[in-house]
């Protein structure tokens, strides 16, 4: 009997239940996206992904990087091929959850930076309504601008959306604050309660909080012409097998 279909909101609640990454102890499982590039791209790569972080547009600096024919997990990564694993940013969906914040994942897309500040969302993608990923999706688009964000603060990037419960507010600042002192720089923008956040309206007593999609980097290989293929919430790994960015 084949499996039935499974929306992308499903998948992250399934995934959120499996997480156990502490920000504190820097230790535990987190939710990543697998990335491939050519064997011959990977300083390209790299290169890529420190200037998207140093510009903000990555979750976190912790990334693994396999050799072709390596393992990762039930994967095994292609002859002629490195793989780049990275933070997923729906880790931050995981934690709010387990902290018991009432949450509700809505959907990836892309958002209008002008002058370093985010503006609005110009097209999203609800987590209900698909079973792919939507920064995947958008990605194959050609409609991000990442590499125009990186030089001069304006552009299109990817970026994703939740929304929380208007009472625990308290608590999300204090889980994003744990993170950021983990090296999770992601977050985007957070809302106020029953106000639309870059566009996106919310629920009732709810609060939007937004955050820079885990993908953005390969976008912009991708953007200068490089091979890549890019799947987000591709599984769980124990952050202890990722490295830093500086290690490379």
């Amino acid at each position: 009997m084949k499996e039935p279909l499974k929306f992308t909101n499903h998948r992250i609640e399934e995934y959120a239940l499996q997480v156990t990454y502490n920000p504190e102890e820097n230790t535990g499982k987190i939710i990543y996206n697998l990335s491939l590039i050519k064997e011959d791209d990977l300083s390209f790569a790299l290169a890529m992904l420190k200037d998207a972080h140093r510009t903000g547009l990555m979750v976190s600096d912790r990334i693994r990087v396999a050799e072709p024919g390596e393992d990762i997990g039930d994967y095994t990564v292609p002859d002629h091929a490195h793989a780049i694993c990275t933070m997923c940013s729906i880790t931050l969906d995981a934690l709010l959850l387990q902290r018991g914040v009432p949450l509700n994942p809505i959907g990836g897309g892309v958002v209008e930076i002008d002058r370093h500040e985010p503006r609005r969302f110009i097209s999203m993608l609800l987590y209900k309504d698909t079973t792919l990923d939507p920064l995947e999706v958008l990605i194959s688009q050609d409609i991000t601008s990442i590499r125009s964000v990186m030089k001069h603060g304006s552009g299109n990037i990817l970026a994703n959306m939740r929304e929380c419960h208007m009472e625990a507010e308290p608590l999300v600042g204090t889980v994003l604050d744990e993170l950021t002192a983990s090296g999770f720089s992601g977050i985007l923008d957070v809302g106020a309660p029953n106000v639309p956040l870059l566009g996106v309206p919310v629920s009732p007593q709810y609060l939007g909080v937004t955050m820079v999609g885990g993908t953005n980097a390969m976008a912009a290989i991708k953007e200068a012409g490089r091979w890549v293929v890019t799947r987000a919430l591709k599984g769980l790994i124990d952050i202890d097998e990722m490295g830093y960015l500086d290690d490379y």
